[in-house]
């Protein structure tokens, strides 16, 4: 069933073409690393292994890492409240409804699909948020679920581990395989060389994604509640509030910046922004305030 969430075709196009090259890059990569290593069955194993648990299990995985608890109505009655509203609103089955106890002011989606998806609020978020905020970031994170740009995200983002695992192996299985031949230094630099390669390219792919993927859930949050300037607000506050977080307590989070409503991190320099996996603060503010202005000279839904 299809919701009220807008279609966005470009986001569409942009998660089918990441994934095809993606897909692309690591089968160059495995069918180079069995050319030169002469066996990688274990490791493609392992690596599927992996790779189908963190698919089935993404939900659990990041609500235990976060430290997050599934809540009922019955505890949290103004989340669920709010959630139920847009879920009406946007015709879409309602996901489960998960808490964070963290100052770090941040909410995510995760999950496979639909019916497997929690969205999960830490408990510095609804602190800090006023109900419109909420309202904003909540649906941010619910046309991610409606645009099924989680699981992508999710396969996309792992897919970067198995060149890292490869190499790992690789290192080992010479240096304690008994190899010790002429060509095992030679063998050693091609995989590595090739193992960078893959990784820069899986990085760039995977940052413009989330970039792209994070502007199309704003906007798209903005025209379901028709309040783009209390989305605004919330990026405002929370970004602000960010900063403000002890650096422990971000290391802790950084793992899931591509899930999050905003990067667990301080802004950085122009560079660093270009490898971040959100659009700046100021980009994502001024497509809002454009929104704002195509709903009607500036003005909003009521």
């Amino acid at each position: 069933m299809r919701s009220r969430f807008e279609p966005d075709r470009g986001l569409t196009a942009r998660m089918a073409l990441t994934m095809f090259l993606l897909g692309l890059v690591y089968v160059a990569f495995v069918a180079a690393l069995i050319v030169l290593l002469e066996s990688l069955i274990l490791v493609i194993v392992i690596a599927a292994g992996l790779l189908g648990a963190q698919y089935w299990f993404s939900d659990r995985i990041a609500l235990y890492a976060m430290r997050g608890h599934l809540v009922t109505p019955e505890q949290q009655p103004q989340l669920h409240g709010v959630v139920d509203r847009l879920c009406a609103t946007a015709d879409m089955p309602k996901p489960r409804v998960a808490v964070s106890d963290m100052d770090l002011p941040n909410a995510f989606a995760t999950g496979r699909n639909a019916d497997h998806a929690v969205i999960c609020v830490t408990t510095g978020l609804l602190r800090r948020l006023e109900t419109e905020e909420l309202e904003g970031v909540l649906a941010h994170e619910l046309s991610h679920v409606a645009h099924r740009d989680v699981a992508v995200i999710t396969i996309a983002s792992f897919l970067g581990v198995l060149a890292g695992l490869v190499v790992r192996f690789a290192f080992y299985s010479q240096l304690f395989g008994g190899r010790r031949d002429q060509n095992t230094a030679a063998v050693l630099a091609v995989v590595m060389a090739v193992s960078a390669l893959v990784y820069a390219l899986s990085f760039l792919l995977i940052r413009a994604l989330s970039r792209y993927r994070e502007l199309a859930a704003d906007r798209a949050a903005a025209m379901l509640t028709g309040k783009p300037s209390a989305l605004a607000s919330a990026l405002t506050k929370v970004s602000g509030d960010v900063a403000r977080i002890p650096t422990r307590d971000l290391r802790t989070a950084q793992a899931f910046n591509a899930f999050f409503f905003t990067p667990a991190i301080r802004p950085g320099t122009a560079v660093a922004n270009m490898f971040s996996t959100h659009p700046t603060l100021q980009r994502r503010l001024d497509a809002l305030e454009e929104i704002a202005a195509q709903l009607g000279g500036g003005g909003e839904r009521r």
